[in-house]
């Protein structure tokens, strides 16, 4: 008897992911890209080379990446206003603002915003934090969407639509070459008369003015073998930046299709059970809180922890940040699989994620409170004052989440909210000048108690001039000294910044003593 013939399994057909669904979705516009985005593409990368170039060159950015960012916006507000996007689908008796997409348009004011970091702050770790910042808003105001994946994937969206530009730009290049001259030849045209009866009239009002011809001398790139390679570099990488706004203005990203369906409602009990628990620890650890905070003899309370107040202040605070980014995991979590039938259910959910979300705050206050007496008690540095304000945009985070989660049951703007949030947290805390404020807390200590770390401050930008500028001597020639070398006179009139110009200024009616003896402060105190 002869067995059953042997055949091979079935093959499992593939399922593709969401993700790699939204990847083979994200189709290019149905026409090529036209002369006009290509134009406005390619002038956006002269200003750039133009503009960032030289900033470049020198290692100075300053106005001149306001000036780049302006023209990319311009480029991306184009395309999606010739795409329709910028309007959206109304009766003709609304106003303009009522069909305007706001989001979009805010988005993008707030990325020129930050772009505009470069012009009044010097200090490098918070021009790069806010220009990358700048780059994620401006692409998600271009991408647009409401859910958390169209918010963080739209952020993002810049980088892989640069890719998806090359070949639509390709071939609208092709076929504006193969009918000839067409709708780009006038553009060129008007580009480049325009240009002849600058450099001939420029070169006739420099010659006539000496003024004009010092300003004018500050905007004219200077041109080596190696200034042309950055120009270069700076150029295209706006002119990617200006096309990639382009592409989303025409055709976002197909981020809803990453939205994850509905979760199924778990039991009441099997839900509430563990948030009430957590409620619980969350009670407890504010209740001991409120006790070493009233306590009349702080350090005589804590001597069996074997710490002083201060070092119970340092103590635990980055754990105190976890805790609350955990929190807002849980409250997310919580909601999505929170039952919603009866009323009784709703209720529920409101009591007890309110309750978390009230005591996350008090959690937040702890944590500030501890950090804000550790700084007054060894000074300000950048990580302190960075960590500060995350804390405190957390809060910010935990109410808008209390908002929309607790009190209105459904929030489509909580995404926006949270990621409009950070943009302008961003934007409060360059406002509040960093170095400044840090130099100008650690002048006052040093007033008060004697105390200063003058090798720390000489490494601030030139943001803590005008505070250090209080300090007597020898202290501030020893905390102005690399600052004052560090700024270059011969800087570009691209890389005008207002930080830079104000400690110039500082400098220059009462310099630096480079003689002085600062051996005292070869350690930190």
């Amino acid at each position: 008897m002869h067995g059953r013939p042997a055949y091979p399994p079935r093959p499992v057909p593939y399922k593709p992911t969401k993700l790699e669904q939204a990847i083979v979705g994200w189709k290019r516009p149905a026409l090529p890209m036209s002369s006009a985005l290509m134009a406005g593409s390619a002038i956006a990368g002269v200003i750039g080379a133009v503009t960032l170039g030289p900033a470049l060159l020198h290692g100075e950015l300053g106005v001149g990446v306001v000036i780049a960012a302006a023209a990319v916006a311009y480029v991306t507000g184009a395309s999606a206003w010739s795409a329709g996007r910028l309007v959206q689908p109304s009766s003709a008796k609304k106003g303009l603002w009522t069909r305007f997409n706001r989001t979009g348009g805010v988005f993008v004011l707030l990325a020129l915003c930050l772009s505009a970091t470069a012009a009044v702050r010097d200090a490098d770790w918070l021009v790069v934090t806010a220009l990358l910042l700048a780059v994620a808003a401006g692409s998600y105001g271009a991408s647009g969407g409401r859910s958390w994946a169209e918010v963080l994937g739209g952020g993002l969206a810049v980088f892989p639509a640069v890719g998806w530009m090359v070949p639509w730009a390709g071939q609208g290049a092709y076929r504006s070459m193969s009918s000839g001259r067409g709708a780009a030849w006038p553009a060129i045209r008007t580009g480049l008369i325009a240009a002849g009866l600058i450099a001939v009239f420029g070169a006739l009002f420099m010659g006539a003015d000496a003024a004009f011809g010092t300003l004018a001398s500050g905007l004219v790139p200077e041109v080596s073998p190696g200034s042309v390679i950055v120009y270069g570099i700076a150029g295209a990488g706006v002119l990617l930046l200006a096309g990639a706004g382009a592409f989303l203005g025409q055709a976002p990203p197909p981020l809803r299709m990453l939205v994850p369906e509905p979760a199924k409602p778990a039991g009441r009990w099997s839900w509430a059970v563990p948030i009430a628990a957590l409620d619980l620890l969350f009670l407890m650890f504010c209740a001991i809180q409120a006790g070493v905070f009233l306590a009349d003899d702080k350090d005589r309370l804590l001597r069996s922890t074997g710490l002083t107040y201060a070092e119970y202040a340092r103590q635990g605070f980055f754990q105190l940040v976890a805790v609350t980014v955990l929190v807002l995991a849980v409250v997310a979590a919580a909601k999505r699989y929170a039952p919603s039938a009866g009323r009784g259910d709703r209720v529920t959910v409101r009591v007890l994620l309110g309750l978390l979300c009230a005591l996350t705050l008090v959690v937040v206050a702890v944590a500030l409170r501890r950090l804000y007496l550790y700084e007054e008690t060894f000074g300000w540095t950048r990580l302190r004052l960075w960590v500060h304000a995350f804390e405190l945009w957390l809060g910010v985070v935990v109410v808008l989440v209390a908002v929309a989660g607790v009190v209105k049951g459904r929030a489509p703007w909580l995404p926006r909210a949270v990621a409009a949030s950070g943009a302008v947290a961003m934007i409060t805390l360059v406002s509040i000048d960093p170095d400044g404020f840090i130099a100008e807390h650690n002048v006052a200590r040093y007033q008060d108690t004697g105390k200063i770390d003058v090798p720390y401050l000489r490494d601030l930008s030139a943001d803590a001039v005008p505070a250090l500028d209080r300090l007597p001597e020898p202290a501030r020639s020893c905390a102005l000294r690399a600052i004052a070398l560090g700024l270059d006179d011969g800087e570009p009139a691209v890389s005008g910044n207002l930080a830079r110009k104000r400690a110039r200024e500082i400098l220059d009616a009462r310099p630096s003593d480079m003689n002085v003896d600062c051996s005292r402060w070869s350690r930190s105190y």
